[in-house]
């Protein structure tokens, strides 16, 4: 046997070693560079250092050895692209599209997932938004489906938030919230003051607030945003507090809050904007001033909505080729609520006819937009249906080659086989062997069965002579109902070498109410079930513990006194069931080891002695002068 195994592995390694001897391991300069780009990565980019960062980025993408390894090329473009996107120039598009055609081929889903967000950055760098939606939830696909990825905390948040934003600005409400949801369990094991910290709550509370979800359902996130505000005021920007108590006095619809807030964040934008007037902060005080003004419209205030309004309107006249669309409409729309609280309603309804035509034109244009991105998007998705075809012919290609060379192994493969049938008919034969004594170990077990069961029998019959001799009827006919049932059990169980325990514990609770109408209540019982256990999963051979209960009743209780107790617990280990049955003793002590040997106590052992190694019957004495009877049962799990 042990000749025959030696050669089978001998074989084997033969096999393996001719069909891998031509797979490449990995050198030692390919493992140097990889640590080298590893330590690369976690350098925090700074103005100061950034030339020097782009420098040492282009040696590794010029590197031969980089150039081929798909993954480690296809980071170090990703993290050029990096780079270049945060300098706001043209090349992270060049270097991020790629690193996508070298990582789509491979099966790495850690830098899959931060090129799909990085294609999703660019993309959206460019307005082209459903190409950008598209890849930001091919990235938190990748992370919602693999929690961990070889992704970082930080890097799993920021993926999950991108998309969660993207979906919000789709309407897709449903998947956004559960993007956020799943990014806010990420965020605790954030560093303190780390920027995602604060975003999560923010599109969490703006999220809420587009679903007009309830104020209530707003407060949680509110006050984790207000302790964080506390805790780390310079890390955080307070306006988007005060955006997001808006949100929630909104929700609240308590307008004398909400003008608070407004006005506190228009501050704070008018500070922005004296600092630095770019195009977003200069739409941003735009738009403050219109929430302001239609504010006190609410409040019927038209002194202090006019005065906001024309703020407005010299913001505008200020840089007229800056105000986008979008927001001309609100200042529209603010303007034709204070001419109607004015009363001057003619013009405030040539005013909302200037709305309708901005609103259209710009349906229009996001119509025509929208078109040509779905274009766009249904070619892009032609071509990554079409990579994964090319993929997928590669992969069969490659199967081609290992058949190729499956067939240099087949001389040694045709020994090993031999072996392995050699072995197969040696272990046949073994099998067969113990198989047939487990089938006479079966029958023995049967014919065990059949000899206790009537001694059984007629020991309940002979407690209904003992009924019908003393005249009580009634009795009797409970006592025949009550064993009509336990027959019935009986005669079920004993059709199956294994039945459940929970049948089984039935069966034992039935004998025992029989033995105590017997005996006229002269004991009481209890049995402790298995906790955590399914009972009914626990299968074991049938009536093993029933004859060690019945002597436990006739030879270690004081059946006179009326004060006898039998308790039986079951308790689970792995693959044995643990039985003790206690009685409280009598006078003689008890004789079912040493002068009592009964017919049935004599089968259940020979009975135990079949059922192997781990099978066993313990007898000691209690403290108090009783019987303890301990038996260990092998069991299966059905």
């Amino acid at each position: 046997m042990k000749q025959i195994l030696r050669i089978v592995l001998f074989g084997v390694m033969i096999s393996w070693t001719l069909a891998c001897h031509k797979k490449p391991l990995p050198s030692l300069q390919n493992n140097l560079i990889t640590e080298k780009i590893k330590k690369l990565e976690k350098v925090t980019v700074s103005p100061a250092n950034g030339d020097s960062c782009v420098r040492e980025w282009r040696k590794f993408d010029e590197n031969p050895l980089v150039k081929k390894d798909a993954v480690l090329s296809a980071n170090v473009k990703y993290n050029l692209a990096r780079l270049y996107g945060m300098r706001g120039q043209d090349s992270a598009r060049f270097f991020v599209e790629k690193a996508l055609e070298l990582i789509e081929p491979t099966g790495n889903q850690k830098y899959k997932a931060l090129i799909y967000n990085g294609v999703g950055n660019v993309r959206s760098m460019e307005a082209k938004l459903r190409e950008a939606s598209y890849y930001y939830n091919k990235a938190a696909a990748i992370v919602l489906s693999d929690a961990k990825a070889g992704l970082s905390s930080e890097a799993r948040s920021a993926i999950l938030l991108s998309a969660a934003q993207s979906n919000r600005s789709f309407f897709q409400y449903h998947l956004a919230e559960k993007m956020n949801r799943a990014a806010l369990s990420l965020t605790d094991s954030l560093p303190q003051g780390h920027i995602n910290r604060q975003r999560v709550l923010v599109q969490m509370i703006q999220l809420l607030n587009l679903q007009q979800k309830p104020a209530d359902s707003i407060a949680p996130y509110l006050r984790r945003l207000e302790e964080l505000q506390a805790q780390h005021p310079d890390k955080y920007d307070i306006s988007y507090l005060y955006e997001s108590k808006m949100k929630y006095f909104e929700a609240e619809k308590r307008n004398d809050s909400l003008l608070h807030y407004q006005l506190l964040k228009t501050e704070v934008d008018e500070a922005t904007y004296d600092t630095r007037a770019s195009s977003v902060n200069i739409n941003n005080l735009l738009v403050d001033y219109c929430n302001v003004a239609t504010i006190y419209v609410a409040l019927r205030q038209p002194l202090k909505t006019a005065q906001f309004i024309y703020k407005a309107k010299k913001l505008k006249e200020q840089h007229p080729n800056l105000i986008l669309d979008d927001d001309e409409v609100v200042y529209q729309k603010s303007l034709a609520e204070l001419y109607r609280l004015q009363g001057r309603n003619k013009e405030a309804a040539e005013v909302l006819k200037n709305v309708v035509k901005l609103q259209e034109n710009l349906y229009q244009a996001a119509h025509t937009q929208a078109l040509a991105e779905m274009n766009a998007l249904y070619q892009l998705q032609v071509k990554d249906r079409s990579i994964h075809t090319l993929n997928e012919s590669i992969k069969i290609n490659q199967l081609q080659l290992q058949q190729n060379r499956l067939w240099l192994v087949v001389a040694v493969l045709s020994v090993v086989l031999l072996g392995v049938t050699l072995l197969f008919l040696y272990y046949n034969f073994r099998q067969r062997g113990a198989r047939q004594e487990k089938e006479k170990v079966l029958l023995h077990q049967q014919l065990l069965r059949t000899q206790m069961e009537p001694h059984f029998i007629f020991n309940t019959l002979s407690a209904v002579q003992s009924f019908v001799r003393l005249d009580k009827k009634d009795k009797a006919i409970k006592y025949l109902n009550r064993f009509s049932r336990l027959l019935r059990n009986s005669l079920e169980l004993s059709r199956e070498s294994l039945v459940p325990l929970d049948e089984e514990i039935d069966t034992l609770e039935n004998y025992l109410c029989l033995q105590q109408m017997r005996f006229e209540e002269a004991f009481t019982y209890h049995i402790l079930q298995p906790e955590g256990q399914d009972p009914g999963a626990v299968m074991l051979p049938p009536m093993l513990i029933q004859p060690y209960v019945e002597n436990a009743i006739l030879h270690g209780i004081e059946l006179d006194s009326g004060n006898g107790n039998i308790d039986v617990c079951f308790d689970l280990e792995e693959d044995v069931l643990h039985v003790t049955v206690t009685d409280t003793g009598n006078a003689q002590g008890h004789q079912s080891d040493t002068t009592h040997r009964s017919l049935s106590g004599t089968i259940s052992r020979e009975r135990m002695d079949l059922l192997g190694k781990k099978a066993g019957v313990s007898i000691t004495r209690g403290t108090d002068g009783g019987t303890i009877v301990s038996l260990q049962i092998p069991i299966v799990y059905g």
